[in-house]
């Protein structure tokens, strides 16, 4: 087998069965694990994979940047936000993540609403600041440019005051193993610190990034009560969620 016809098998495997295993390939397509290994590193250098010990996993397809993802399944996360928004009770305390499924679900909360938003993040505290019924608490704290949001020790301290009822979780990647997952060290301490402060926490996640991994582990896929998903998720990518014991959302 050509070493593209390899590659090509691994994204095949990984796609189907959400992981590989160095030994298992190995074996499988009798090359050595040396050979394997350094497939491995050289497609996670391309992209097109996130490498873990003894193997490999999917790579979530979310950029870094703010702007970029703006324009990365639009609707999808229209639908999400929409039905995320569904979720909110008048009188309730609201951790609202940052994202850009987050800033949609801020401009799709009903006009009568009343209720408490808690966010550490700008663009969405200025679409919260013309919701005529909505009080809203902005984090402070270190602000990252390209993510647009608020991030360090103070976000962390700040949120150690507030027992919310929900908070709505942006994520880059969610693996039923790996767990949930994002591209920034410091933004991964505070969703942390989100998630122990809510009685619900509820992650809005497209299908795209189901089954998918960045670079930080932020908790375990069981700390979330809900998905948030698009209607035309494939019911096999929401089973392994199911299984866990999360409620899943989609419309």
């Amino acid at each position: 087998m050509l070493t593209e016809e390899r590659r090509q098998h691994i994204l095949g495997l990984l796609r189907r069965d959400g992981k590989v295993l160095s030994s298992k390939l190995s074996a499988d397509l009798k090359v050595s694990e040396d050979t394997i290994r350094r497939d491995l590193r050289e497609m996670a250098d391309a992209g097109l994979l996130h490498r873990v010990h003894g193997g490999a996993l999917p790579k979530s397809p979310t950029a870094y940047s703010y702007k970029t993802r703006q324009n990365q399944a639009p609707l999808a996360k229209q639908e999400i936000a929409k039905a995320a928004a569904r979720l909110i009770r008048p009188g309730q305390v609201v951790i609202l993540d940052s994202g850009t499924t987050a800033f949609l679900l801020a401009q799709n909360l009903p006009p009568d609403l009343k209720a408490t938003l808690v966010t550490n993040s700008p663009p969405i505290a200025t679409v919260l600041m013309q919701h005529p019924q909505i009080e809203v608490i902005v984090l402070g704290g270190h602000l990252n440019k390209d993510l647009q949001v608020v991030v360090g020790i103070e976000t962390v301290k700040a949120l150690q005051q507030f027992r919310a009822d929900l908070c709505f979780l942006g994520v880059a990647g969610l693996h039923p193993e790996t767990g949930i997952t994002v591209y920034d060290y410091e933004e991964a301490h505070v969703k942390r610190m989100m998630m122990s402060c809510a009685a619900e926490v509820i992650a809005l996640a497209s299908s795209e990034k189901l089954g998918t991994v960045a670079p930080y582990v932020v908790n375990p896929v069981n700390a979330l009560t809900h998905l948030v998903t698009e209607p035309a998720t494939a019911a096999q990518l929401l089973a392994p969620y199911e299984e866990m014991g999360l409620g899943i959302v989609r419309k």
